[in-house]
């Protein structure tokens, strides 16, 4: 247990119910909600106390938790105190616990303790956080599995598996003179494969939940004119951009957020891509190209009528981007629906042809596709499995070639990466970036 001081914070503002809560972590938590109650505190005991100010006067009355270490959210003795008052009440609650030797709790201090603790590891405090920002019941559930450790088991049973085959490795490095297959090479290598085989997996599914988590981030791009405002118009259902039949009308980003059944879309309308000489037009063409860059999905509106030289003219501007969707727009105008591949789709901004089956893309591209089993992931997770990802193809590779001084650094660097997950490595500046995002009381 982590030898601190006692933090206090409205944990939870009055509902419709009009019961808030303030909450007491720390060595003097107990004594400190005695004074207040004016009585002793049972563990795991809901208590009804009066709760008084300095001078004895009651500022209200509710019911008072104890909680004792270890056995609390934080690993800390906890005590919460439900008083049924508005937040003129509360905040007299915390500064009474001030005045008693609390200190006020920083940004997500109560889940830091409940990590350094031990109580949850980090990818499950931020699986916390994500479950009281989740938009929707889909998100929720994911976040929830999350902070169940749903997604840190799986981290964890990777990471056993990659620590075995480097002792191995490392037990190897020791008989130099042996060939490798007489030490049980050709296992090694097949468990390594499998290893690799399982985190590309988790990599995919992270991937998803991220989505889920973050929404999908699209960018409408395409040549001039080819109906990309007309078609971001048409999925927002409102007049959002300007639509002109002169080519070069939208010179800067329109950023829309959607939500499909309840999954979260920013779509985000560009500058027709093309030579321009306008400085205007350029700098949005410039700005156009640099949302490309984070995208996660292009959506590349073309003119159904001459659908290959927009692909010609925008195919440059794509390398690096993780998905492509290329929509025929002004469908309408042909004389019989063309026939498209998988990566394609056939659509009409004008009579919404084709724009329900987008939406069904957009939503599977999004996340909503992910089964029951999906958790919650962040950005920082997916990197940090790409890079284990990248550090696993990079042992096998020198151990193909018996370079098993290579392969071990090489695997060490893998289980690192996975370590940084749930915090299994010392990372005190992403720590403090990480709680900084919660809220106070969490």
């Amino acid at each position: 247990m982590q030898d601190t001081d006692t933090i206090v914070a409205i944990a939870t503002a009055p509902g419709a119910g009009g019961v808030g809560i303030v909450r007491l972590s720390g060595p003097t938590a107990l004594s400190i909600g005695e004074r207040i109650c004016g009585r002793a505190l049972r563990v795991r005991s809901a208590q009804y106390a009066r709760f008084t100010d300095d001078a004895g006067e009651t500022l209200d009355d509710g019911i008072a938790l104890y909680f004792r270490a270890p056995a609390s959210f934080t690993g800390e003795d906890v005590v919460e105190l439900q008083a049924h008052g508005g937040p003129v009440l509360l905040r007299e609650l915390v500064a009474r616990c001030i005045a008693l030797g609390a200190r006020p709790a920083q940004p997500g201090e109560f889940s830091q303790r409940a990590f350094l603790n031990g109580k949850l590891d980090l990818a499950q405090a931020e699986g916390l956080a994500d479950l009281i920002a989740a938009g929707d019941a889909r998100a929720a559930r994911a976040a929830r599995r999350s902070l169940d450790g749903a997604f840190s088991q799986r981290v964890d049973a990777l990471m056993a598996r990659v620590l075995a085959i480097r002792v191995h490795v490392e037990a190897a490095i020791d008989f130099a003179d042996e060939p490798l297959d007489t030490l049980g090479g050709a296992a090694l290598r097949k468990g390594l494969d499998e290893a690799r085989a399982t985190l590309s997996q988790l990599l995919d599914e992270a991937e998803r939940g991220r989505k889920l988590r973050d929404g999908l981030h699209a960018v409408l791009v395409g040549p001039p004119n080819a109906g990309k405002s007309s078609l971001l118009n048409a999925l927002a259902g409102s007049d959002r951009a300007i639509v002109t039949d002169i080519a070069g009308t939208t010179r800067d980003l329109l950023h829309e957020t959607l939500r499909i059944d309840g999954v979260e879309l920013t779509l985000v309308d560009t500058a027709g891509l093309r030579r321009a000489d306008d400085a205007i037009e350029a700098e949005g063409i410039r700005r156009a190209r640099g949302e490309l860059a984070r995208a996660d999905l292009a959506l590349v509106v073309l003119d159904a009528r001459e659908p290959e030289a927009g692909r010609a003219a925008v195919a440059v501007d794509l390398d690096g981007v993780p998905q492509v969707l290329w929509l025929h727009n002004k469908a309408d105008l042909l004389p019989s629906p063309p026939a498209l591949g998988d990566d394609a789709l056939a659509v009409s901004a004008q009579t919404g042809a084709g724009l329900a089956e987008l939406h069904r893309r957009l939503f599977a591209l999004a996340g909503g596709g992910a089964g029951e089993g999906a958790f919650s992931a962040r950005a920082r997770h997916v990197q940090a499995l790409a890079q284990a990802e990248d550090w696993l193809r990079q042992a096998a590779g020198e151990l193909a070639g018996e370079r098993l001084e290579l392969a071990a650094d090489a695997l060490a660097q893998a289980h690192a990466a996975l370590g940084e997950i749930g915090g299994r490595v010392d990372a005190d500046s992403l720590l403090g970036h990480i709680f900084g995002t919660f809220c106070i009381g969490k």
